[in-house]
């Protein structure tokens, strides 16, 4: 439930009674996100497909191997001694070493269960009737759902097949937005948004509002970290996973960097109680990995040759791939055929690929797999187009 001063607040924001319901939906009891946005209502929506035992699964962004073998070992430890909520002290150990590598205050870290939370929760906090919520196109789903949920206004500011997020054009789409959501590596695309584009917006857009760049998939990518602005302002979030290259989408966890200014308003609506939320033994495998550069290294340049090599295939193929990709995803345009059509006609062929977004009706994610992986797509590529 949400308290009188919580009520109060969004009240003023613009939000009506009847819409208090909805958030408290989204943030109440301590549930956040994982209530309303749990994976199964992304699947009822057409967002994603369950994977289908015994195909290849190249559709949801997952790393095509586990965890570190480090960090296995000290979830295994944890796991051991699951009968104590924070065995050994190891959220703190998670913050330590984010804070070591990240070069950040510890007290402008957060660790969440899963990175869901956070990024939803930043609607919930800056976006209202009044000040809406500005994103590329295409770009990851789920804050625009949860800004048209809650009845908050989304602009959606188009890009170009290759390129990053259009600054210039979702500041123009509002100009007096509570929210800019940028995703960099961006996902579908790949495509990173220039550091010097990002700070631009960061420097034009209205003084009251926040920028939300998402890192997801930075970690797969040489591009430059914006997290280090967040120190000593109150207008920017960066979130990161460990869903992705870190290979843990089924442990839940996720960081958030930002103000401890900002991180009060976005625990007003439920105290935070979600962070008491954390599954130790994902906190203790993150801890473990989040320093091991050259295993990061390692995975990243097996993601990058692998991902070349499909689509170095696919040209000489004939097929257009969209470029720039620098994470584990590129798009391919089948031109004439649906993407609906081909990832269904994939999926017969036992490879899963990812969905299409509406702005691109003919495109198709990839997901880059394994190397043994991107062989089976690309032969069941050649089956379904000889077809």
């Amino acid at each position: 439930m949400l308290n009188s001063e919580a009520k109060e607040e969004l009240l003023d924001r613009g939000y009506s009674r009847r819409q208090l319901g909805r958030i408290a939906t989204l943030v109440g009891a301590g549930a956040a996100i994982a209530t309303a946005f749990r994976p199964e209502a992304a699947f009822a929506q057409g967002q994603s497909g369950r994977a289908i035992k015994g195909a290849v699964h190249i559709g949801s962004n997952e790393c095509w191997t586990g965890p570190f073998p480090d960090g296995v070992a000290a979830a295994a430890h944890v796991a051991a001694n699951g009968n104590r909520y924070d065995p050994d002290g190891v959220r703190d150990d998670l913050t330590k070493a984010v804070a070591m590598v990240e070069k950040l205050p510890a007290d402008y870290i957060l660790a969440w269960p899963g990175s869901s939370d956070p990024l939803n929760r930043s609607v919930v906090t800056f976006v209202s009737p009044t000040k809406g919520l500005v994103t590329a196109d295409p770009s990851y789903e789920s804050p625009w759902r949860t800004a048209e949920w809650l009845g908050a206004p989304v602009a959606k500011a188009p890009s170009a097949p290759g390129k990053g997020a259009d600054v210039k054009a979702m500041l123009a789409a509002n100009p007096n937005a509570g929210l800019y959501y940028i995703c960099s590596p961006n996902n579908p695309t790949g495509v990173v948004t220039p550091y010097e584009d990002i700070v631009w917006l960061l420097n034009n857009k209205p003084k009251d509002s926040v920028l939300l760049v998402d890192e997801a998939y930075i970690h797969f990518s040489d591009a430059r970290t914006v997290a280090p602005l967040v120190v000593g302002r109150d207008d920017l979030i960066v979130l990161r996973t460990f869903s992705k290259l870190f290979g843990m989408a089924g442990m839940r966890l996720g960081l958030s960097f930002s103000s401890p200014a900002v991180q009060k308003k976005m625990m007003r609506y439920d105290g935070g109680n979600v962070l008491g939320m954390l599954p130790m033994t994902a906190v203790a495998c993150g801890a473990a990995a989040y320093p091991l550069f050259d295993a990061q290294k390692a995975r990243k340049a097996e993601m990058r040759a692998n991902r070349e090599t499909t689509i170095a295939w696919l040209t000489k193929r004939g097929v257009t791939v969209y470029p720039n990709s620098d994470a584990n995803m590129f798009l391919v345009d089948w031109k004439t055929k649906s993407a609906t059509d081909m990832q269904a006609a994939l999926l017969g062929e036992m490879v899963q690929i990812g969905r299409s977004w509406p702005i691109w009706p003919n495109v198709s994610r990839v997901t880059v797999g394994s190397a043994d992986e991107m062989m089976k797509f690309c032969a069941a590529v050649d089956k379904v187009l000889k077809a």
